[in-house]
């Protein structure tokens, strides 16, 4: 009943926005002979890190969601790469991409600390523990995105930020690592620029696809590993607190499947926006 009433007043909120929105042009259009009112700033839009270019003042609803691809699933193997090694697989352009200074990396979120070519190369291939790794090893590409309603196109739109190399925890032997950050924007102008880095269909080859175009066209399977709350934590902590005498495995299927329903939330919310 309470996801019902949500739903109900999500839906009559965005059509009362829609409405004064549409009225507002109509009596502007009116105004005929009078100057023309500037409604929005053409600047102010997130130049940063997306490649969507959204207007602020467009953004009705707007939650961040952090995602994690796993590259050995199934869905995700075009991104992985073929052979043993996976040296054409996404990780290692991505790699290649920083070594020759043509992708900038960070060691923060907040895109404030540039990482060397010499630091991301040992972070990249050396364990906390001081071993080497092979690419192949690096199968966890995580992404933040927006979930977002933009009023000028009338569409729910995932708007990603950034993307954020992993090195698992069963590799690091110390806990998950996190090698470095990259503005999804330079991501996008990388490989729409490199046309020989590729998603392979390994179904029909003659549909390989740059890197952009496969992301842009969410070609890939991912969990959530987080949403906007308001303690800031990942869905393995907020189970944590809810059943903190559980088992490590139990806890880690409970995580699972909240993700899953945070995933169906989101699509219940966009399919009820239309639904009246």
């Amino acid at each position: 009943m309470k996801v019902i009433l949500r739903n109900v007043c999500l839906i009559l909120f965005f059509g009362f926005v829609l409405v004064v929105d549409a009225f507002s042009q109509i009596t502007t259009s009116l105004s005929a002979g009078l100057p023309a009112k500037k409604t929005y700033d053409s600047f102010n839009t997130d130049t940063i890190y997306s490649a969507k270019r959204i207007k602020e003042e467009d953004k009705m609803y707007q939650i961040s969601v952090w995602r994690r691809i796993d590259l050995r699933e199934k869905n995700n193997v075009s991104f992985y790469g073929s052979g043993d090694s996976k040296e054409n697989g996404i990780i290692n352009q991505i790699y290649k991409a920083v070594k020759k200074n043509e992708l900038e990396v960070f060691a923060d979120e907040s895109f404030s600390k540039p990482l060397s070519i010499p630091k991301f190369d040992s972070l990249f291939w050396v364990t906390d523990n001081g071993d080497s790794i092979f690419v192949k090893q690096l199968y966890y590409l995580d992404f933040k995105e927006d979930f977002v309603f933009d009023k000028l196109h009338s569409r729910f739109t995932f708007d990603i930020k950034y993307l954020s190399l992993i090195m698992p925890a069963e590799i690091n032997g110390a806990g998950i690592k996190i090698i470095g950050y990259i503005r999804y924007k330079d991501f996008i102008k990388y490989f729409a620029n490199h046309p020989d880095a590729r998603w392979i269909n390994f179904d029909n080859i003659s549909k390989n696809m740059t890197y952009d175009k496969a992301f842009e066209s969410r070609f890939f399977r991912s969990v959530i590993t987080k949403y906007t709350n308001r303690d800031d934590k990942f869905i393995v902590d907020l189970v944590e607190n809810k059943i903190p005498k559980e088992s490590p495995e139990v806890k880690k299927m409970q995580a699972y499947l909240d993700a899953l329903a945070y995933e169906y939330n989101l699509l219940e919310i966009e399919s009820s926006v239309w639904e009246w």
